[in-house]
């Protein structure tokens, strides 16, 4: 009994998958893409990983912290005035490590992500742009198959929103947007699968090394201690993440 904790406790969120043969398939293809990042960007092409990271709080501690010492961790005061929050979308790109395009803002509607997919693709516009991405509705919404459609010269008649052609629903959307044949594409985590897209793991690191100890007084300083953050972490990464999972193992 001494190896049980009932202190302790930690999220776990595994649902059944509805088509389990389609997540298998949804994984490998995430991970092929990885795979081949280097041959992709080799030939001019970009793989961007890409999420947004909501509600970041611009946090004043009212008390300033007390320094560790030898055998003291650092002691933070758990008193803070609020000063608002912040939006922040970004991309990781897979092959160099490196941090694009951040945009921030005070929210992250359809409008806010296909502008970020705009801006970004600008940085080379005549390029093969894929973007991993989750299922959020944001990322399959009628404004970026319209971009798409746009920057990729595609002709098609999309339809209408919700009655007909590639608008008509989320799936019909996705599936215009995932096209391989489109130099501009997005492909799609699994639900409930945030562990396969690297630039959560980006996330975390801004999360340990500035925002669980930053103190503002106002969302422009907070603006400023993100962007100055991602600018040295470009500077000083150790590169790509070297991600080496395939997917699950074929089963016989």
């Amino acid at each position: 009994m001494s190896a049980l904790q009932p202190h302790r406790k930690r999220y776990w969120l595994t649902p059944p998958a509805e088509d389990p043969a389609e997540l298998v398939q949804q994984i490998r293809t995430v991970c092929e893409v990885y795979e081949a990042t280097p041959a992709l960007a080799a030939g001019g092409a970009h793989v961007a990983s890409t999420d947004e990271m909501t509600g970041i709080q611009a946090l004043e501690r009212l008390h300033p912290s007390q320094p560790m010492l030898p055998g003291q961790v650092e002691r933070q005061e758990f008193e803070y005035c609020r000063h608002g929050t912040v939006s922040l979308i970004a991309n990781l790109d897979v092959a160099t490590g490196q941090v694009m395009t951040p945009s921030l803002g005070p929210t992250r509607t359809e409008a806010d992500f296909a502008a970020h997919i705009a801006q970004t693709i600008q940085t080379d516009p005549n390029a093969v742009w894929i973007f991993i991405t989750d299922q959020l509705n944001t990322h399959q919404s009628e404004t970026l198959v319209r971009l798409v459609a746009e920057r990729c010269d595609i002709q098609d008649d999309l339809g209408i929103k919700g009655k007909s052609g590639h608008l008509a629903t989320m799936r019909t959307r996705a599936a215009f947007l995932s096209d391989p044949s489109h130099r501009i594409r997005f492909v799609y985590t699994p639900k409930h699968s945030s562990w396969l897209n690297q630039i959560e793991i980006w996330f975390s690191i801004l999360v340990r090394r500035l925002l669980s100890r930053l103190s503002c007084v106002s969302v422009a300083q907070l603006q400023a201690h993100i962007l100055a953050f991602i600018a040295y972490y470009n500077r000083t990464s150790n590169g790509a993440f070297h991600w080496t999972y395939k997917g699950p193992p074929s089963r016989s």
